[in-house]
């Protein structure tokens, strides 16, 4: 698989073939959860730019790191200097957006980093939150609501776009409404005690 990456990519590729083909060889390690190697990767090359676009979608090495559940290379990936953290596809998902979509552990390591922007809508209007309250991701809430950083709750009767406690209500999903409901009725400065 790596190969056709790689074939793919020097086949299709505006850029010179060796920063494109080190960019291939830095997303195979990001998918294989490799820090190891991504690590190697970018001493090799330290003014590599950790932001470059993987295809026309706008997708980073973080936003793939994010999306597949690769906590491993996060914290190396948000230790570059330069790394936008809050960069957004051509939709306008975060990589914090993506990891919202139940990868804990992602979630944790994003939540460590007070750069990353937890209530950034995407283009269409939805917030992390309110994905993870549609979809039920209990454990993402858990783990939110106890690392003390903002979670907006959205505008109620918003169900279609921000308010999380509507769209966890419309799914179905008690264990969210309940726990969102209580985290809304604590007084602002105790949210983050469980």
């Amino acid at each position: 698989m790596q190969h056709l990456l790689v074939l793919f990519f020097l086949l299709f590729s505006p850029l010179s073939p060796s920063p494109f083909l080190l960019l291939v060889i830095m997303l195979a390690a990001v998918k294989k959860g490799d820090a190891k190697e991504l690590a190697e990767l970018m001493r090799q090359d330290p003014g590599f730019d950790v932001n470059m676009k993987l295809d026309g979608e706008g997708w980073t090495l973080l936003h793939s790191a994010c999306f597949d559940g690769e906590r491993s290379v996060i914290p190396l990936l948000l230790a570059h200097p330069d790394i936008d953290v809050n960069v957004k596809n051509r939709r306008g998902f975060t990589p914090f957006f993506f990891a919202c979509n139940g990868h804990i552990s992602c979630v944790r390591e994003m939540l460590k980093d007070f750069r990353v922007k937890l209530n950034e809508p995407c283009k269409g209007g939805y917030t992390p939150l309110w994905r993870v309250a549609r979809h039920g991701h209990l454990e993402v809430i858990k783990s939110w609501i106890a690392s003390g950083r903002e979670m907006d709750l959205g505008k109620p009767g918003d169900v279609h776009r921000t308010d999380a406690i509507g769209a966890a209500k419309k799914e179905g999903k008690t264990q969210v409404v309940t726990l969102l409901e209580i985290f809304k009725e604590k007084p602002v400065e105790t949210r983050h005690m469980t």
